[in-house]
């Protein structure tokens, strides 16, 4: 299986989808755990220091000329092997999940997510924590005329999700409390596209779309609510 992009580690590895038992369908993964990132002495101010870093690394990137409000992170993948020809329905619909699983992976560990966490911090445009976006799964069928499948899953963080999310993570930075919600957020608008996206998945079978080279880009845009 080829892929577009190389993947890049992002903290730990993201969670797997997974179905529901009756699909047939079981793919497991790792939690993901946010820790602290450094211990500091307990006379210093750590959110002082952790924003005068930000501040550092936001100047660094304007000047290499990557703006950090960045609104999308994606992940692609392509499979090039197509499926046997006894192949089954379940294991046609099987491969086409794995490829939303792989691509689901690529964005939630694309560094393009962290930009997008980082929006949150307090010189970042949502630094009032209020925020909404599209989680969308367009599958492509290179080897038929069928056009692309496309799902598409709304979601909101709100400013009391940050103050949960730094509950659970005992961690006081924004941006990575807000990793850990888009995230979690990220997870979610790609089961819900997916499930939209089943009925046409069926017709795509009967059509016989999906026995060619396929491919899946997952995307997560954020923007302001304000």
């Amino acid at each position: 299986m080829e892929s577009w992009t190389r993947p890049q580690k992002v903290g730990s590895p993201p969670r797997a989808l997974g179905l529901p038992p009756h699909r047939g369908l079981s793919f497991f993964g790792e939690p993901i755990y946010l820790t602290r990132s450094k211990m500091m002495s307990l006379r210093t101010n750590p959110d002082r220091i952790l924003e005068s870093i930000d501040r550092e690394r936001t100047r660094d990137e304007e000047t290499a000329g990557r703006p950090s409000d960045d609104r999308q992170a994606v992940g692609r993948e392509l499979d090039t092997i197509p499926p046997p020809p006894d192949a089954t329905n379940p294991e046609r619909v099987k491969r086409i999940f794995q490829l939303v699983e792989l691509a689901y992976r690529r964005t939630a560990q694309a560094a393009e997510l962290g930009k997008l966490a980082a929006r949150f911090r307090g010189i970042g445009d949502l630094h009032h924590h209020h925020a909404r976006g599209d989680v969308s799964v367009v599958i492509h069928y290179h080897d038929s005329a069928r056009p692309d499948d496309v799902g598409m899953s709304p979601f909101e963080v709100r400013p009391e999700d940050l103050l949960e999310a730094r509950k659970s993570t005992g961690n006081s930075r924004a941006d990575l409390n807000a990793m850990k919600i888009l995230r979690e957020e990220l997870r979610d608008g790609v089961l819900s596209a997916y499930r939209k996206m089943e009925p046409r998945i069926r017709d795509a079978l009967r059509e016989r779309a999906d026995l060619g080279h396929l491919s899946v880009t997952v995307t997560m845009d954020l923007r302001t609510a304000r």
